[in-house]
C-alpha cells in the first residue's frame, strides 16, 4: 500500500512520481551488502552501504536524552565531514547504548575499520546500531563481518534487500521504498531502507532509516528537506508510545548549489511516508492499522498535535484491537492535551462514514460502527470544525502478542 503525503501538507506535484523497487539500491552510485556477522545467532545482522562519490549528509536523531554511542559518534562525524560522507555501517542485535566509554571506542573502531576497507577517512562513515540496550558489541565478530560485507558490495535490488534484512530486529519484513521523477531529461531517484516495529512513538522511535538520492542541492537545503519530510512521516506514527536511544534518519545526496530540484520534496515525502507506514503495518503483534486524519484545524501544529495524541493512546489502540465502537476513547485522547478543541464543533468519521456529529450526536449505531472497525486497515477522521488545515498520523492496535514479544525480548 503506497502512502502519499496528504494534499493539505504537500503542494501539487510538478512532475509525476514513479514508484521503483529496491529502496536505496535504486539510487545510482550506491552499493550495498548485508551479512551474518554472528551478533545474532542466525539472521543477517550487519549492513554496509557505500556511495561512489562524496555526499552531503544530514540527520534527524532521537529526542531521547539517553543517546547511544553510534548516535553520538556519527553526529561528530557529520560535523567534521558532513559534505563528504561516503558510507553507512549498521549492526542489529546490539544497540551499543548505555555502554559508556567502551561503547564509543567500539563505535570509532567500527568506523576506522570500515574506512580502512574502503580507503576512506573514519569521519566519512556513519555508524548505526539497533538491538538490546546495555550490551557491548562483540567487536571480533563485527570486524569479520565488515570484511565479508566489503567483499560482497553490489548494486541493485537484491543487495538492498539483504542490507534491509540485516538491520531488522523484531521486524517481520524488510522495509524499502523508492521513487523517481524527471526534471526535463534528467532522472532523479530517492530511495531508502528502514527498520522499526516496536518502541515506535512520535518524535522518532526505535527506528533507523537510511535514504539516498542523486539529486544535487546545498547541504542546508538537504537538511531542510529532511526535517520537513520527517515531521510529516516518521514523527506521525505510533506503535506503542515508547522511544529508543538509537533512532536516526540519515539522508545522503550529491553536492550542489541552492535548493532541491522541483519534485524532490514530493519524492522524498513519498519515500518517508511509505517507510513510516511500513513500520506501523509491521508493528509488534499488530493485527490492524489506523490512519487518523485531523481536519478542520486552525493550523498544522494543532492538527499534528491532536493526531499524534489520538494515535498514541493505548486506550485507542486496544479499542482498535478489540473492534470496540467506543468513540469516547478517541475524543478523550484528542481533548486531553489542551490543543484548543471546541467541544461542540467536532465530528468523527470512520471509513468515510459519519460516526458522531456536532460533538455528541451519535449517527452510526454500535453495530454499524463495530462492522467498520472489523476492517484490517481502518481510516478515521476527526474534524475539529474550527479551521481548514489537516494532518494525518498512522498507528496500529495493541495486542496480546505485543505483550508476549516484549515480555520475552531477551529471553
Amino acid at each position: 500500500m503506497k502512502i502519499a503525503p496528504s494534499s493539505s501538507e504537500v503542494a501539487e506535484r510538478p512532475t509525476r512520481l514513479i514508484e521503483l523497487r529496491g529502496g536505496i539500491g535504486a539510487v545510482p552510485g550506491v552499493t550495498l551488502a548485508g551479512v551474518h556477522a554472528g551478533i545474532k545467532k542466525r539472521k543477517p545482522d550487519l549492513a554496509l552501504i557505500v556511495f561512489e562519490d562524496d555526499q552531503h549528509a544530514v540527520s534527524v536523531i532521537t529526542t531521547n536524552e539517553i543517546k547511544a554511542a553510534p548516535i553520538v559518534v556519527s553526529q561528530q562525524h557529520l560535523e567534521a565531514s558532513g559534505t563528504k560522507m561516503r558510507a553507512i555501517v549498521c549492526n542489529s542485535g546490539c544497540a551499543n547504548a548505555c555502554t559508556g566509554e567502551r561503547g564509543e571506542r567500539d563505535t570509532r573502531a567500527t568506523a576506522r575499520q570500515t574506512a580502512a576497507l574502503l580507503s576512506l577517512d573514519a569521519t566519512q562513515i556513519v555508524v548505526a546500531s539497533t538491538g538490546v540496550i546495555g550490551v557491548y558489541l562483540p567487536m571480533d565478530r563485527v570486524a569479520k563481518g565488515l570484511e565479508r560485507a566489503a567483499k560482497d558490495l553490489e548494486e541493485g535490488m537484491e543487495a538492498a534487500y539483504d542490507a534491509a534484512e540485516a538491520i531488522m530486529t523484531t521486524d517481520n519484513e524488510p522495509k524499502l521504498a523508492a521513487s523517481a521523477f524527471y526534471v526535463g531529461d534528467k532522472r532523479y531517484v530517492v530511495g531508502g531502507i528502514a527498520k522499526g516495529s516496536g518502541m515506535i512513538s512520535p518524535n522518532m522511535a526505535t527506528m533507523l532509516a537510511f535514504i539516498g538520492t542523486n539529486a544535487p542541492m546545498s547541504h542546508e537545503a538537504l537538511g531542510r528537506e529532511l526535517r520537513e519530510a520527517v515531521d510529516g512521516s516518521f514523527n506521525m506514527i505510533s506503535v506503542d508510545g515508547d522511544m529508543s536511544t538509537n533512532d536516526a534518519v540519515y539522508l545522503f545526496g550529491p553536492p550542489g548549489g541552492g535548493n532541491a530540484p522541483a519534485g524532490f520534496s514530493e519524492a522524498l515525502q513519498a519515500v518517508t511516508h511509505e517507510l513510516a507506514y511500513a513500520m506501523v503495518r509491521d508493528g509488534e503483534g499488530a493485527t490492524k492499522t489506523l490512519a487518523l486524519t485531523v481536519s478542520g484545524a486552525l493550523n498544522v501544529k494543532q492538527a499534528r498535535t491532536v493526531a499524534r495524541a489520538v494515535i498514541n493512546s493505548n486506550l485507542v489502540k486496544t479499542a482498535l484491537h478489540g473492534e470496540d465502537p467506543n468513540w469516547g476513547r478517541f475524543i478523550s485522547a484528542a481533548g486531553a492535551i489542551g490543543a484548543g478543541i471546541d467541544p461542540e464543533a467536532w465530528s468523527l468519521y470512520v471509513n468515510d462514514k459519519l460516526w458522531v456529529d456536532a460533538g455528541a450526536i451519535e449517527v452510526l449505531s454500535e453495530a454499524e460502527a463495530h462492522a467498520e472497525l472489523e476492517h484490517k486497515a481502518v481510516a478515521m477522521r476527526l474534524d475539529l470544525g474550527i479551521g481548514d488545515v489537516s494532518a494525518t498520523a498512522w498507528g496500529c492496535d495493541l495486542s496480546r502478542d505485543y505483550v508476549r514479544i516484549n515480555a520475552s525480548y531477551r529471553t
